[in-house]
């Protein structure tokens, strides 16, 4: 079993979980994920790691309570234990010294952009981050991520924080920056980073999205995370999770995301159902 070493709320429906995972912490580079299950015949959910700690062997993630298993596992206290905590899986992000770049978050996607965006300033980019939310009260780690940024820049749909907006900010943003960014990587909900990629696809800046599939194993072997790239049929979980924004058939991606919207609703009901008894 894994033990949970902290698992708590971090804002309304995004839960921290941070895990003793040695051998996940050892190897695990920025953008790779893992695959957890909160019992031994659960669901198998990918989550990707926000943040690590070799010495300690511990991994953090952030996640979103949506469905029967999330809820389950926001209810499991520090203490306890899963069954399954599989990784580092997927490609690790491209690192490279590119210049400026431009990191976007949203949701459990602001955690995810932390190690990217530790790592690429660490080798020398300029590093300008931008988190999206609802509202103010729906951000967190804004302290953490401008330890690793050169700016962090906050937009919220009400202006209870920052501008006041949305993602479609984003061309206007980069016209501001000092300096035109070379690469812009987007992390968080797929309406999220497709609207990011079409914002700066007219601007020609190369834009690199996570994807978040229907996954199984994770491994390449059940095929349920195909995604059409390029006019090519990709699997997220080993040709991925990062792909140019540009060339993903979003239309499609979002369609297959939504497949078992109805039958995901049934353990949910249940769950909810459960937790009141």
């Amino acid at each position: 079993m894994f033990k949970l070493i902290e698992n708590r709320p971090l804002v309304p429906n995004l839960h921290m979980l941070r895990v003793e995972a040695p051998e996940v912490a050892r190897s695990v580079q920025p953008g790779q994920f893992v695959i957890v299950r909160v019992e031994e015949d659960g669901e198998r959910i990918p989550l990707s790691v926000a943040d690590w700690d070799s010495e300690q062997g511990t991994i953090t993630l952030i996640y979103m309570t949506i469905g029967a298993t999330t809820h389950r596992l926001s209810r499991l206290p520090a203490g306890d234990g899963l069954p399954t905590v599989a990784g580092p899986l997927g490609n690790a992000m491209e690192i490279d010294h590119f210049g400026s770049v431009v990191c976007v978050g949203g949701c459990y996607g602001i955690g995810s952009i932390y190690p990217i965006a530790r790592a690429l300033r660490e080798i020398g980019n300029t590093v300008t981050i931008i988190i999206e939310a609802r509202s103010s009260y729906l951000l967190y780690w804004q302290e953490k991520l401008k330890q690793v940024s050169d700016r962090l820049i906050v937009i919220t749909r009400d202006g209870s924080g920052g501008l006041k907006g949305h993602i479609d900010n984003l061309p206007a943003i980069i016209e501001r920056l000092p300096q035109r960014p070379q690469r812009v990587i987007a992390n968080g909900c797929n309406f999220l980073m497709m609207r990011a990629s079409e914002q700066t696809r007219p601007l020609a800046i190369p834009t690199i999205v996570s994807l978040n599939t229907l996954m199984i194993d994770g491994t390449g072997m059940c095929g349920v995370c195909r995604v059409t790239v390029d006019d090519t049929v990709k699997f997220a979980c080993v040709d991925g999770p990062h792909f140019d924004g540009h060339k993903v058939d979003w239309a499609e991606l979002n369609k297959r995301r939504q497949a078992y919207l109805r039958e995901e609703t049934i353990p949910l009901r249940s769950s909810a159902g459960t937790a009141e008894q």
